[in-house]
């Protein structure tokens, strides 16, 4: 068997049976198709009996160097990431006899804060949008949920009506490896979608479709309009810094630890698995407080 071939069956392992979402699974596919790239370009390895015999954790190391001067070190932490994964599954299956990615560490990864708005301008781009218009309304709610939720924007827009509970105030997520979770929407989130709901049918959507959120053709909203609606409403509010989709996200995290929320509870809502990845917020908000403490303390200010 080829390695392109393996690959391939692990990639649909991961759809079929893992559940991963289409993004997740995009990523995994970027990584271990630059693999098996450099792997023949390097050491013209192609096939499960050429890797079985000659790939050493030093050629993996060896090709993960090679990555330094064109990669972020958190690229080239998940690229190692979805590497060892790969070779767990082909030794699980009986393709190769070990596993050489459990031999090679994983490279320290810079500690990047979240980018996030704060709650100024967090509430100016929500009203941003015009209400007047259906776009308007779709744009609000899009906004609010997402912020209201926390969620990630892969799930805001794989978000079904039959999911919204707007009289109790609940919205069922499905999460990463299809995990539910159920998050509560603020009275904010709640008028925007009620708004928008009303547009339903002037949306066009397919018929047997339930998205809440559409296109003007009345398809489902991908993630990159997402990104192109975030930027054109940024443009309008003349914002003086960008955010990704995602930056909602954080802000969600960020400013409810600051006004005192459980960690817990927050990790709960963000659908972490683990404790540590919602910690990170933490060292935002100490970061926050610092960049206030020498903006405002007296002894700090210019003269």
């Amino acid at each position: 068997m080829t390695l392109v071939t393996a690959i391939e069956s692990y990639l649909e392992y991961l759809k079929s049976r893992r559940g991963y979402s289409p993004q997740t699974v995009r990523a995994y596919t970027q990584d271990l198709d630059h693999w098996a790239k450099g792997l023949k370009a390097q050491y013209s390895i192609e096939d499960l009996a050429a890797l079985q015999k000659d790939l050493t954790p030093a050629k993996l190391r060896t090709y993960l160097s090679t990555l330094y001067d064109s990669h972020k070190r958190s690229s080239i932490c998940r690229k190692l990431s979805s590497i060892r994964s790969f070779l767990r599954y082909a030794r699980k299956e009986g393709w190769v006899s070990q596993d050489v990615g459990v031999l090679v560490p994983t490279p320290k990864s810079e500690r990047e804060l979240p980018r996030f708005f704060k709650i100024e301008e967090m509430k100016e781009l929500i009203e941003a949008p015009d209400l007047s218009t259906r776009l308007g309304r779709r744009d609000r709610a899009l906004f609010e949920v997402i912020y209201s939720c926390g969620l990630r924007v892969s799930e805001a827009v794989g978000l079904n009506w039959s999911q919204v509970d707007l009289s109790k105030g609940w919205v069922l997520v499905r999460g990463k490896g299809d995990k539910e979770r159920m998050v509560p929407l603020g009275n904010p989130a709640i008028e925007a979608l009620q708004a928008h709901l009303l547009d339903r049918d002037e949306w066009g959507a397919s018929k047997g479709s339930d998205p809440v959120f559409v296109n003007y053709k009345g398809g489902r909203l991908s993630t990159r309009s997402v990104g192109r609606i975030l930027n054109r409403h940024l443009v309008r509010i003349a914002a003086s810094k960008s955010l990704s989709p995602h930056g909602l996200r954080h802000s969600f995290a960020t400013h409810l630890l600051a006004a005192g929320a459980d960690l817990r509870s927050i990790q709960e809502m963000l659908g972490h698995a683990r404790l540590s990845t919602t910690q990170r917020y933490t060292h935002v908000d100490i970061g926050a407080l610092m960049d206030e403490y020498r903006c405002n303390h007296p002894l700090n200010k210019k003269q």
